[in-house]
């Protein structure tokens, strides 16, 4: 042993290599404390982004969305004009085309002519009407005329015949013929009379008829009017409401009929659909803060807010919703959409629209 340690060892205290004997220790307690400080920076770094990851929730299933606007014609005709380019910003009521109105204008004339004809119907109805009254007050009073000469004459009658019974000398056979002749003639008027005026209330009830079918006329013309009027309007395609022009298809002598799609409208107001998982959402509130970042402009801070949740997952609204009663089953996280604001920041430069990409975090907490 000694001879070992005599040929390791030269007397000068040094390994062989000319190495210290003491180095090597301490190179072991540099690279522990080393792998220590590495190994507390990563916790102490894990720590620190579970502390801040903790009070956010985020998704990448999320987009722009926005109601989109398809307007198409409602009738048959020539494109005459079409004042709406591509993508050019348009406001609510700017006439975007212009649609042949010729046939529309022919039908609202002859819709105006006939309203005018009923109008004279219904004026005529009526006017005769007054008449028809006037000639069944004439006939009621023609009534009441007779009624007191045919009971004159009755009396008159019966008068001279109880005179001839108790008195014959003092009164004539013809005198008696003649009240007869006088009775039964004004019978007979009065009898008259009362079928004149049943043929004059009538007459009234047959133009009061008249009037009511001269109105109902009226009414159809004007109706006839109206939707004449509608479908004049519909030449002129205007814009609902303020937004931006998008696939625009329809050109100049273009014919198109009803349903033909000639353009949407991207309105001003969109916001972002997020389909966050149902396990993310039990700390998410309506007025929560949002940080969005937008795929097309990863260098820009978009915020906004939690509109609304959506009481549901999609997966219930689809067509054909699952049935889980039957089958094999197996549990899938399920997706439900948040509806976000996009609070700022405003600037026309920033072009977005409906489908983009987009990464919204919420603050939960």
């Amino acid at each position: 042993m000694s001879d070992d340690r005599s040929r390791d060892d030269d007397g000068s205290g040094t390994r062989p290599g000319g190495q210290k004997g003491g180095m090597e220790p301490r190179k072991r307690r540099r690279f522990i404390i080393i792998a220590a400080v590495v190994v507390l920076v990563i916790v102490i770094g894990g720590v620190v982004w579970w502390l801040i990851a903790r009070n956010y929730e985020d998704t990448d299933d999320a987009y722009i969305d926005a109601r989109v606007v398809h307007l198409s014609t409602q009738i048959e005709g020539r494109v005459l004009h079409v004042f709406a380019d591509d993508n050019m910003r348009v406001r609510k009521g700017q006439l975007l085309i212009q649609i042949d109105p010729a046939d529309a204008t022919a039908r609202y004339d002859q819709a105006k002519a006939q309203e005018g004809q009923a109008e004279a119907q219904l004026a005529q109805a009526e006017a005769q009407i007054g008449v028809s009254r006037a000639s069944y007050q004439q006939a009621l009073a023609n009534v009441t005329g007779a009624a007191a000469q045919a009971t004159n004459a009755s009396l008159d009658f019966s008068r001279y015949r109880t005179l001839k019974t108790t008195m014959p000398s003092a009164v004539a056979g013809e005198q008696i013929d003649q009240a007869r002749a006088t009775a039964v003639n004004t019978a007979a008027q009065h009898n008259a009379a009362q079928k004149q005026a049943a043929g004059a209330a009538a007459q009234v009830k047959a133009v009061g008829t008249q009037v009511q079918v001269a109105q109902a006329q009226l009414k159809t013309a004007e109706a006839q009017l109206e939707q004449a009027q509608i479908n004049l309007g519909y030449t002129r395609i205007v814009a609902p409401e303020d937004g931006t022009i998008a696939q625009l298809t329809v050109a100049v002598g273009n014919y198109v009929s009803p349903g033909t799609q000639m353009l949407a409208i991207v309105p001003f107001r969109i916001w972002v659909t997020a389909n966050f998982k149902e396990t993310q959402l039990e700390l998410m509130r309506p007025g929560q803060k949002v940080d969005i970042e937008i795929d097309a402009y990863p260098h820009v801070g978009f915020f906004g807010h939690v509109d609304s949740i959506q009481r549901g997952a999609g997966q219930a609204f689809e067509i054909l919703p699952p049935e889980n009663a039957t089958g094999n089953f197996v549990k899938v996280v399920q997706r439900v959409p948040v509806k976000i604001d996009i609070d700022g920041p405003r600037d026309r430069r920033y072009v977005l629209g409906p489908g983009m990409s987009v990464v919204p975090s919420v603050h939960v907490r």
